[in-house]
């Protein structure tokens, strides 16, 4: 069975959650890198960054069930990363909430 690619978010919470916690991931991302079904973000390998990372996929993969999230920790201080993908139809919108990459499209 698919998953709907619907956000259950209002636009009032969904501007909410930009103010709250989505633009304050995106001044944190060093870099982003365009993925087949998605994109790739790079942070500062901080405790606080994963902190704020695991919050937010937490709160985003209730109201986007569609999405896939990883959080990817390496050894050593090497930056954290987070991809974000989904089905085919999905990269303007992942674009849209967390950031693309310049040559994204």
């Amino acid at each position: 069975m698919e998953v709907p690619i619907v956000c259950t978010l209002t636009e009032a919470e969904l501007r909410e959650r930009r103010r709250t916690i989505l633009d304050s991931i995106r001044e944190m991302t060093l870099d982003i890198v365009s993925l087949p079904e998605g994109y790739s973000y790079r942070f500062p390998s901080r405790a606080e960054v994963l902190t704020k990372l695991t919050t937010l996929v937490e709160l985003e993969r209730h109201c986007c069930s569609f999405l896939t999230f990883k959080i990817i920790v390496e050894a050593g201080a090497k930056p954290i990363r987070l991809e974000v993908t989904g089905p085919p139809a999905t990269k303007p919108v992942i674009a849209d909430l967390f950031g693309r990459s310049r040559n994204a499209f």
